[in-house]
């Protein structure tokens, strides 16, 4: 684990950081994850699948997927071949396939089946980092985590709230701006924002409701409407 050195967050940088992440409440009222699942075990295995592709594309096999395999003992046997199928739209099916073979077997093995509630367990768990686990600790147990994804690390840094670049302390420094509480809510809303407006390459300055707070202001269009051709009013395809 990367080491993280606690400091206490400066006072006015708190109470700016809050109000972003208000006004984002605001502006993305229907901020969910945008990972269909009914369980735990489903969000776990969907989150997994969704590395290098987008959340659209695993909403459509996860129907076929789950109807198949609808628990970890029935992935663990899944025959590799069939479950590579069902996969292969995601790409990178061999080592997609590979990944949830080991992780049910796991389950089975370690949990008789279920997925754990704890993060020290699930980051044992093969193919589950930090970014996985806080996902399904938030979503699937109301436990509150920071999701650090390339949306989140990229608007922590673009609204000043820390300089970091290492996921796990880019989620240290986040969450001692906030009330633990809100994390899991305030990672929807930085990634929500991240999809639709703040885009890595070209942001939509002049169409952010929080630009009066943003230190990177300017770092693309400002004028309203032609910022506002670059808003989208859904994540990824």
């Amino acid at each position: 684990m990367t080491p993280v050195t606690a400091t206490k967050p400066d006072t006015s940088l708190v109470r700016r950081a809050r109000k972003v992440d208000r006004v984002l409440a605001e502006t993305y009222p229907d901020a969910r994850c945008e990972l269909d699942f009914d369980d735990p075990f489903q969000l776990l295995v969907v989150t997994v699948l969704s590395a290098q592709t987008t959340d659209k594309r695993v909403n459509a096999v996860r129907p076929t997927l789950f109807a198949a395999y609808p628990d970890a003992k029935a992935m663990a046997a899944a025959d590799r071949a069939t479950l590579e199928g069902i996969v292969g739209p995601l790409g990178f099916f061999r080592a997609k396939t590979e990944s949830l073979l080991r992780l049910s077997a796991a389950l089975v093995e370690d949990h008789g089946g279920e997925v754990p509630g704890r993060l020290v367990d699930l980051v044992k768990l093969p193919g589950v980092g930090r970014k996985t686990a806080n996902v399904v600790l938030g979503n699937a147990f109301d436990v509150p985590g920071i999701t650090v994804d390339t949306h989140f690390g990229r608007l922590a840094r673009r609204l000043g709230w820390t300089e970091e670049t290492d996921p796990v302390k880019v989620e240290h420094a986040v969450g001692a701006l906030f009330p633990k509480r809100d994390w899991t809510m305030l990672s929807h809303h930085l990634i929500w924002h991240g999809r639709r407006r703040c885009h890595s390459q070209k942001p939509a300055c002049g169409a952010c409701p929080v630009a009066q707070w943003c230190p990177s202001f300017g770092a693309g269009p400002t004028d309203p409407e032609a910022a506002a051709k670059l808003v989208k009013t859904e994540g990824r395809a």
